[in-house]
């Protein structure tokens, strides 16, 4: 499968996200070209205010591979990830992280912050980002325009 593919997969969890009343982001994390995990935002259905859909999917990654490192492994998500994922896939040694859309508010892979690749931290990845951008930014917009 194609980058585009795969957060293609990774917009279909969005959508599922948004439907569940969630705000819709979704990740997937694929390992030797099979994808491992699928997830999305939980933070209201599960009162948590971490289970954002890169944590989720890092989460259900670590459990199926039996490890905390997530060596060889590429994310995809549809929104760029915030300070506290943004962390969470340094810790995870993830090889890539593949974004859809920036996020200005508060992306941390250089939007906002740059967590993600900073030269003072011990692990660096590949990060892509564009691909579905106007799909998963036309997604978030109209979320946000039903809640206000």
């Amino acid at each position: 499968m194609t980058d585009l593919e795969y957060l293609q997969l990774a917009l279909d969890e969005a959508v599922a996200a948004g439907q569940a009343g969630e705000v819709p982001v979704g990740a997937i994390i694929v390992c030797n070209g099979e994808v491992l995990v699928r997830a999305q935002n939980r933070v209201l259905r599960d009162s948590d205010p971490t289970a954002h859909a890169e944590v989720v999917a890092l989460r259900m990654a670590g459990k199926a591979l039996g490890n905390h490192r997530l060596n060889g492994c590429t994310l995809y998500v549809t929104l760029e990830p915030c300070s506290m994922c943004a962390g969470a896939m340094v810790h995870a040694r993830l090889d890539r992280v593949v974004y859809a859309t920036a996020d200005p508010k508060a992306g941390a892979a250089g939007s906002v912050l740059s967590v993600i690749n900073h030269p003072r931290l011990n692990h660096q990845m590949k990060l892509d980002s564009g691909l579905l951008a106007e799909e998963s930014g036309e997604l978030l917009r109209a979320f946000f325009r039903e809640r206000r």
